[in-house]
């Protein structure tokens, strides 16, 4: 299923059963599998959407184990939900959803938590070729001038992009050189052809600390009004810096420091994807593989600060 549309996904999943179907076929494509022995030998359960397995004799449905287990949402508001959040370039309020699938607002927040959640991309490769590094600040007011601008009422955003490649946004401490030169080391590669940031002073020391060779690293000079110099340039990343904050103001309108990683780990998975025909069938295969163990709980969202998180 290639471009998928508002009226496609209408038609393809309005009722309960066809989702159901559908996370079958997604689930077990070579037919269904017992999940405790892994025996074939199958009987389907019509009346309570299940299966008996003939060799064990252990019932489950095509949610068991999965995020969808237990839920008390129809799946076809889950899959409304995952796909207005895939397709929104800019992303979509719970507020919005909750207006959309006449939910209530809680359910919606921590409905759109949960998938934000499947969105985290771990153990991505690192990132060579033409690579720019920059740093904005997002949220509070603008205290203070120059290279202190905002640190002590803002949280700080490192963006990391590879020029034709992928986005990768972390929800930084400070902007200190010990603490850009973790982010780079962790997420570029030895053998990057070039680094671009501005003139940021912590750059040079970050990057000599993250094993970068002086001569890999092009500075292009923001303060002289300078923005371009041939292939010079920290626009790239800057773009990506843009609709974050369209975003956060326009369609968000208030988001938290404790929250801030799962909308950048939302807004780095939609970009890295925006090319992908089937990005609403992956991001359900991620619903799907998201294990009990690792689901997030209400509790938690509202009690625990996420630490940083790899976007």
């Amino acid at each position: 299923m290639s471009e998928l549309d508002l009226c496609s996904l209408i038609q393809d999943f309005g009722s309960e059963d066809k989702c159901r179907r559908y996370l079958e076929r997604l689930r077990w494509p070579k037919g269904v599998v017992c999940p405790e022995c892994k025996s074939d030998k199958i009987s389907r359960i019509a009346a309570r959407n299940q299966f008996d397995c003939d060799s064990c004799r252990y019932q489950f449905s095509a949610t068991s184990g999965t995020i969808f287990h237990d839920t008390h949402l129809p799946l076809w508001k889950w899959f409304l939900a995952t796909y207005l959040l895939c397709e929104s370039r800019k992303g979509m309020s719970a507020n919005q959803i909750s207006r959309m699938l006449k939910i209530t607002y809680k359910t919606s927040w921590y409905l759109c938590h949960r998938i934000r959640h499947t969105m985290t991309q771990v153990g991505e490769p690192v990132l060579d070729g033409t690579v720019e590094v920059d740093e904005t600040y997002v949220g509070g007011k603008k205290i203070g001038f120059g290279a202190f601008e905002g640190r002590q009422n803002k949280e700080v955003v490192i963006g990391i992009r590879k020029r034709g490649g992928e986005l990768r946004f972390f929800h930084a401490e400070d902007a200190k050189s010990g603490t850009l030169a973790r982010y780079i080391k962790e997420n570029i590669s030895e053998h990057v052809d070039v680094v671009i940031t501005d003139e940021f002073v912590a750059y040079p020391f970050a990057l000599r600390q993250a094993g970068v060779p002086a001569e890999k690293h092009k500075t292009i000079k923001h303060k002289k009004h300078v923005y371009v110099e041939g292939t010079i340039h920290t626009n790239t990343v800057e773009s990506a810096f843009s609709l974050l904050k369209r975003g956060i103001i326009g369609t968000w309108n208030r988001v938290s420091a404790k929250h801030l990683p799962a909308y950048l780990d939302e807004m780095c998975f939609r970009f890295n994807n925006r090319k992908n025909d089937f990005l609403f069938r992956d991001t359900i295969l991620k619903l799907i593989m998201s294990q009990n163990s690792q689901n997030i709980e209400y509790k938690e969202l509202i009690a625990t600060v996420r630490k940083d998180s790899a976007a």
